[in-house]
């Protein structure tokens, strides 16, 4: 047993890196909001990268400590305290069986990703442990946790000496490789195969506005309000055959108001597709809560690419960083 669950938190949910492979049955993708904030928690305590981490939204859990366990949070700053003391982010640390751990809300960004060793032990559907709350798969149960609920560890890794030792040889994962996480990120886009669809001066306002995510927003998609809505050409279609979507992709609907699709997005849709966020900013994009701001500035495919390819790089660093504390104290 891992932890047992006095309060669940807004929405606390248990993901991995995703369930791919069935879209062209329909089948959502799911997985972490902000990728590079689980695969680095998962990282820091010796899981594989696609290990069940623990996704908190906004106002996280309250959580009792069945076990000594070796511990890693990252991603956005919800206030996370044992026992009434401040605990670390983007570090492993160990918690001892009986302790208290809470995360009261979210200081700065939106999401916070709790890995343990060992990886949580979550339910699978259809070769994925992410959770798909409208289709009740995956997970704990296919929903979010409630209290009373208990999460167990998959599998045990290390003995508590072993832990402690470990810790002590750890570093935290510098600013420099996180993700650069503001109040109003700046999201690098490319354009989409229907921006032509859309008046030149839609584009420049697209870049130049801010957008506000509103409150009907969740993990499928912001809803984004602009001063100006987005025009398209005379005689454009609104509506279109629906082609395939993806984490990323702004699509305009006749309102002019663009939805930026998150990872619970749907498989297809039939809006026009003004551009997509580059996956490297995702996680940007999934620590801005409602009510929050941000803003687009285009770059090219090559630039999306390189981008993707340096963030990669940064998580392959820190795993070979983790490896190298683990030959150094034997575990």
């Amino acid at each position: 047993m891992a932890f047992d669950v006095i309060k669940p938190g807004l929405l606390s949910t248990l993901q991995d890196e995703g369930r791919f492979g069935y879209r062209k049955h329909g089948v959502i993708v799911s997985g972490p909001m902000d990728a590079f904030a689980h695969r680095a928690a998962n990282v820091l305590v010796g899981n594989p990268a696609g290990a069940a981490t623990l996704e908190m939204t906004w106002i996280g859990p309250q959580l009792i400590a069945r076990s000594d366990m070796l511990l890693a949070i990252c991603g956005g700053d919800l206030d996370a305290h044992v026992d009434g003391e401040p605990a670390p982010l983007w570090r492993p640390w160990v918690i001892p069986a009986g302790s208290m751990l809470e995360l009261r809300h979210a200081v700065h960004g939106c999401r916070a990703y709790l890995a343990v060793g060992g990886g949580f032990c979550a339910d699978e559907a259809l070769g994925s442990r992410s959770t798909y709350v409208r289709a009740g798969i995956g997970g704990f149960a296919g929903r979010a946790l409630q209290a009373g609920d208990r999460l167990d560890i998959h599998e045990l890794a290390l003995e508590l000496k072993d832990m402690q030792r470990y810790v002590r040889h750890a570093r935290a994962v510098s600013t420099r490789c996180r993700p650069p996480y503001a109040d109003e990120p700046i999201l690098r886009i490319v354009r989409g195969r229907e921006q032509p669809l859309f008046r030149e001066a839609s584009w420049a306002q697209l870049l130049e506005q801010v957008y506000v995510v509103t409150p009907q927003s969740d993990r499928m998609g912001f809803r984004l309000a602009g001063e100006a809505a987005l025009e398209r050409l005379d005689g454009a279609e609104t509506e279109l055959v629906s082609e395939a979507v993806a984490a990323g992709t702004l699509q305009v609907p006749p309102s002019g108001q663009p939805l930026l699709l998150l990872a619970d997005c749907q498989t297809t849709g039939g809006y026009p597709r003004i551009g997509h966020v580059i996956t490297a900013d995702l996680p940007l994009a999934a620590q801005v809560r409602p009510g929050g701001k941000l803003r687009f500035a285009e770059v090219t495919l090559q630039e999306a690419q390189e981008a993707l390819l340096v963030q990669q790089l940064e998580l392959r660093q820190l795993a070979a960083g983790v490896s190298a504390w683990r030959r150094d104290v034997g575990v």
